[in-house]
């Protein structure tokens, strides 16, 4: 699993969808978090944050949001040598297959379909971690 020190960017446009994945890290032991409610915003403190020598770790992002969508927040990361392994972990009741193929290609690490038990939130986490660790 993430380090209890890895810091967290959780990403909606929804205040309590925010607090309901920050709860669900808290109790994984993860309790540096950092929010945005856009994908716009989000890129913008991903960046300060290795500015400021804080990086995030781990991204979890809404894939539908106003103001830019969780899939072109995840175009620009993976687009961003700086930020190109970074694991990012999408969001969504997003289910058509064009849609999952297009995030798969683009280099998600992995979903989390809405809504969503606390074991499979634990379960993806743990294996996006065992997949970064290899």
């Amino acid at each position: 699993m993430f380090p209890p020190d890895t810091r967290v960017l959780v990403v909606d446009d929804m205040k309590v969808m925010r607090t309901l994945v920050k709860g669900q890290l808290r109790n994984l032991q993860l309790t540096n978090i950092v929010e945005a409610e856009n994908g716009d915003e989000a890129f913008k403190t991903l960046k300060s944050q290795a500015d400021a020598n804080t990086p995030i770790g781990l991204i979890l992002s809404d894939w539908n949001m106003p103001v830019q969508t969780g899939i072109d927040f995840l175009k620009k990361v993976r687009n961003d040598p700086k930020f190109k392994g970074l694991p990012f972990i999408l969001i969504t009741a997003e289910g058509e297959v064009d849609q999952v193929k297009q995030a798969l290609d683009l280099g998600v690490s992995s979903f989390i379909r809405k809504p969503f038990a606390p074991a499979t939130f634990q379960e993806k986490l743990e294996q996006v971690w065992k997949k970064q660790s290899v």
